[in-house]
This record gives structure tokens, C-alpha cells and sequence, in this order.
């Protein structure tokens, strides 16, 4: 059995996945709508998850409690989203939801939040979170470096007018279970 499981791969499928879509698509392996179904398999079963592009589009805090669910002890989920700044959210009619770098510290325990309580699920640490900008505009250059620095100057350009100076592309985060 794979265990690692590639959730909305439209046709990204990935070798070594089960690659899971709303789809019947050429290589999807199982065809699950994961915003109005539980997802079809046994708790703890997967020690890696994919879900890049796609929590925009679902109510996202259910579909993160079973990726946790059937995410093994110690297992990653590695997640992209479209940051709040980029066009892409207004771009694509299917978007719902827009992500700030700190929109996942609210599923991990004892984050700057303590939000613990919303949730009855929490993963138990972020391993890793970052801002991504277009590279084709020359001014996101100086925003690459810095605004990764740490997640203060993440805060600074989330805060101020240096969010609409260079717009963000994605928030790509990894989360452990």
C-alpha cells in the first residue's frame, strides 16, 4: 500500500501517491469530493500528504481535521494555498477562502494563538511556512529574502503597505502531525 496520498492532483499525478481528485481523471486513483465526504480511508494511514491548490476551494478547517485523521503519528502535510494579496484569488471563481501566513497557527498547539479550543483537532507543530512571490516581477526580488527572514518581518509584510507594494503569490506550509 502507498502511503502517501496526493489530495486534488488534477492531472499533477504523482508516482509513489495515491492521487486523490473530484475527478475521474487519467491517473487518478480515487475519486472523492473531500469537501461533502470524509475521505475513504483508515485512520492513521498516510505518513505524507500532499494538498497544494486546493483548501482555497473548500471549507478547509473540515477537510484539515481528517487529513489529520488519516495522517499517521509523526506523519507531514505539506500545504500551498494562494496568499490573501495575490490576484489569483479574484482570478479563479471557484476560490473561497484567502490564507495569511498565520492562518495554520490556529491547527497547531501552543502556537502565538493558543486557539486551541476552536478545533478538536490540532497537528502538533509547523515546521515550516512561507510567503512565495511571482518571480517574473523584478520588485518581488528584495521580498524573496527578507520577507522569509523570520516570522516578524513575515507580520511586517503582511501588516503594512509592503503588501500591496510587491503582492504575495502562495503560503506554503508543512505541518506535523
Amino acid at each position: 500500500m502507498k502511503n502517501k496520498l496526493n489530495i486534488g492532483c488534477g492531472n499533477d499525478i504523482k508516482e509513489g501517491f495515491v492521487n486523490l481528485d473530484i475527478t475521474q481523471l487519467p491517473g487518478v486513483d480515487v475519486v472523492c469530493d473531500i469537501e461533502n465526504s470524509l475521505l475513504p480511508f483508515e485512520n492513521e494511514t498516510f505518513e505524507y500528504i500532499m494538498c497544494i491548490d486546493v483548501l482555497e476551494h473548500v471549507d478547509y478547517p473540515k477537510v484539515l481535521k481528517e487529513i489529520h485523521r488519516v495522517l499517521k503519528p509523526e506523519g507531514i502535510v505539506e500545504i500551498r494555498v494562494p496568499h490573501f494579496t495575490s490576484s489569483n484569488n479574484y482570478i479563479d471563481p471557484t476560490h473561497k477562502r484567502m490564507f495569511s501566513f498565520r492562518t495554520f497557527d490556529f491547527f497547531v498547539n501552543n502556537t502565538r494563538y493558543n486557539r486551541n479550543y476552536y478545533f478538536d483537532f490540532q497537528f502538533s507543530e509547523l515546521l515550516f511556512s512561507k510567503i512565495t512571490f511571482m518571480n517574473k516581477n523584478p520588485l518581488n526580488w528584495p521580498f524573496l529574502i527578507w520577507v522569509n527572514a523570520n516570522k516578524t518581518t513575515q507580520k511586517i509584510y503582511e501588516e503594512t503597505l509592503l503588501r500591496s507594494i510587491a503582492p504575495a503569490y502562495n503560503v506554503e506550509v508543512k505541518l506535523k502531525k
